[in-house]
């Protein structure tokens, strides 16, 4: 790259995470302001629909800004040959285009729970065996092989974008969605947590934002995800054995 690219790459960057930054806090103290009056959501799907509209955002923008930062630096690249460039909110955009399509499909189950009386008020679990089947298999889906594809996908950014690059507009917001799908694969079991222990239990919600920064950014991502996949397991067997709530 050219001292220019460098340069431009770095700049990027600092604007990248300033703006997710702005972003990622907006939408946290949203779900804060949510979390107070959250009883009322559970007979409505709108609200229920923006309320974990707003939730992957908060959640998922910090992990997915390392696939950000290798598409600018690529599409520099490409610059410095005469391509065009393609503002990076195309490849956002269809990226969270992805997890809207999600947000309204667990919008609807929780609709769909509550009417059944399988959520309690506080819109987690009603009953133990519930919950520690939901933790259960969030545990062993994180020792699969198709959680293990998509976590390796998710961590080589680079890898996937060199091998899937299409150019212009339609061709980043086309990697951001495939990019999407794949972090869907990876993370949907642990997007249904807070079915057991709460859908606006924001403790547990930063906790699983942790995670997922950890296992798709930090050195030893699948060791992190294997260790967190046997815990959960054993958390959902005690929370079954003792009969009790999260």
């Amino acid at each position: 790259m050219t001292v220019w690219s460098v340069r431009t790459l770095n700049r990027d960057r600092i604007i990248l995470l300033a703006g997710a930054a702005g972003i990622t806090t907006v939408a946290w103290l949203w779900i804060v302001r949510m979390a107070a009056g959250h009883a009322r959501m559970a007979l409505n799907l709108g609200a229920l629909f923006a309320m974990w509209a707003v939730m992957m955002v908060a959640m998922m923008l910090p992990s997915t800004l390392p696939f950000v930062f290798v598409f600018r630096a690529e599409q520099l690249h490409r610059h410095a040959k005469r391509a065009s460039m393609t503002p990076v909110g195309f490849i956002v955009a269809g990226y969270f285009t992805v997890w809207v399509v999600f947000s309204a499909v667990c919008a609807a189950l929780q609709h769909f729970l509550h009417q059944k009386s399988l959520l309690s008020p506080m819109m987690s679990a009603a009953s133990p065996v519930v919950a520690g089947a939901i933790l259960i298999a969030a545990g062993v889906y994180q020792w699969t092989p198709m959680k293990n594809a998509c976590l390796r996908h998710c961590r080589s950014p680079l890898t996937f974008l060199l091998s899937d690059w299409h150019e212009g507009a339609a061709g980043a917001f086309r990697m951001g969605a495939d990019h999407g799908l794949f972090c869907v694969g990876c993370c949907w079991m642990l997007m249904l947590l807070p079915f057991a222990a709460g859908v606006m239990n924001l403790l547990w919600m930063a906790a699983i934002t942790v995670l997922l920064l950890l296992e798709k950014a930090a050195p030893g991502g699948e060791m992190t995800a294997r260790v967190c996949g046997a815990l959960l397991a054993l958390v959902g067997v005690s929370v079954i054995w003792f009969g009790v709530t999260l």
